[in-house]
């Protein structure tokens, strides 16, 4: 087929030297496959040496607590995403002798793997003919056929696996999925791709009728809600205080400062005025009033994929931390922070604090 041989022979010109292509251990590649979905390449490779580093097997994942898997997982996001990937080990190693699915239906059966994961692992460790789609190859596909619904669609999204089916290699799909997931990572870019220099220009239809930079088209995501967020690092004798988020809300399970969320942004003088009111929430402690209150931090503005976090630090210290802590409170000596797996944000306030 035409098709094959030109996305072929792009591809083994243009290909990365990539670490996860030096391998086909289906643990490895499922690691680096749910890594790399939600971040850069440059930016996620760190993360996943690390990670494979403390884990480097399925019996050594499935073996770790949940906290350690979300410490190594800190600053990459979508947490719920380890939180999977250890159930599921977990589940490979007790249900399954320690041995991972060796097909596409298997794979999209453990917890968290859904139809792209399952396609790569499928196509690149078992030679299994079947269309890994992530962006990158629908954005390929669209504008190859001139798709006009959009791709985030299930009408559209049928379209691009109906076409990304009609042009997969039977004979070495593990080097076709690539070979579209770099075509489309390096060349067949969102914006401005340089289609002068694209192999397949003449077989593109939106390069045919010139809407390359309106196709693929998506139905835009709502408006992300707004949060305000106030946090307050209580210090006293070395030690400070930290809270685990408990489960339906953003960053389940990590660890954070205490916090009081406010339906709007607060004025300073009102966040000096809820630290009472935090400290006493949830029990009657003993606590000195005379407190020497920090440098208020200025807004910090983070962005989650629905939600938009304002938030502000404030350094509070005592001489004695309140007794009995309230529930859900423990304190952790300073120098101990790192053991603990908390959002980006709270990790970037900590490194650029002075206490």
């Amino acid at each position: 087929m035409i098709f094959d041989g030109i996305i072929h022979g792009w591809y083994e010109k243009n290909k990365r030297e990539l670490p996860m292509r030096q391998t086909r251990n289906p643990y490895r590649t499922w690691v680096a496959e749910v890594i790399m979905q939600q971040t850069r390449m440059d930016q996620g490779l760190p993360y996943l040496m690390n990670f494979l580093e403390s884990f480097p097997d399925i019996h050594s994942l499935a073996s770790a607590t949940e906290d350690e898997v979300l410490r190594q997982w800190q600053g990459l996001g979508y947490y719920s995403r380890a939180r999977n990937l250890h159930a599921s080990a977990t589940y490979v190693v007790e249900q399954m002798d320690g041995i991972m699915p060796d097909s596409y239906k298997g794979l999209l059966a453990l917890k968290g793997v859904g139809k792209y994961t399952a396609a790569a692992i499928a196509s690149w460790c078992y030679n299994e003919a079947c269309v890994a789609v992530d962006g990158n190859v629908s954005r390929v596909i669209a504008r190859l056929f001139g798709i006009e619904d959009a791709i985030n669609t299930p009408k559209g999204e049928k379209q691009v696996y109906a076409m990304a089916g009609e042009l997969m290699d039977q004979s070495d799909p593990a080097t076709h999925n690539q070979a579209m997931i770099e075509f489309g990572a390096l060349l067949c870019v969102p914006v401005s791709p340089p289609c002068g220099d694209c192999p397949l220009q003449e077989l593109c239809e939106a390069n045919r009728q010139g809407l390359v930079d309106q196709i693929p088209f998506k139905i835009k995501n709502k408006k992300p809600v707004d949060r305000w967020f106030y946090y307050y690092m209580i210090i006293s004798h070395g030690e400070t205080i930290l809270i685990q988020r408990g489960k339906k809300d953003i960053w389940e399970g990590l660890y954070e400062l205490p916090m009081i969320e406010s339906e709007a942004p607060l004025g300073d003088e009102e966040i000096l005025q809820k630290i009472p009111r935090l400290i006493l929430q949830e029990s009657e402690p003993r606590y000195n009033k005379d407190m020497g209150i920090g440098t208020l931090s200025a807004p910090v503005r983070h962005q989650l994929s629905h939600q938009t976090i304002h938030a502000r630090f404030l350094q509070v210290q005592m001489d004695l931390l309140p007794y009995p802590l309230p529930e859900k409170w423990q304190s952790v000596p300073l120098e101990q922070l790192d053991r603990y797996a908390m959002p980006r944000l709270i990790h970037r306030y900590l490194e650029s604090s002075n206490f």
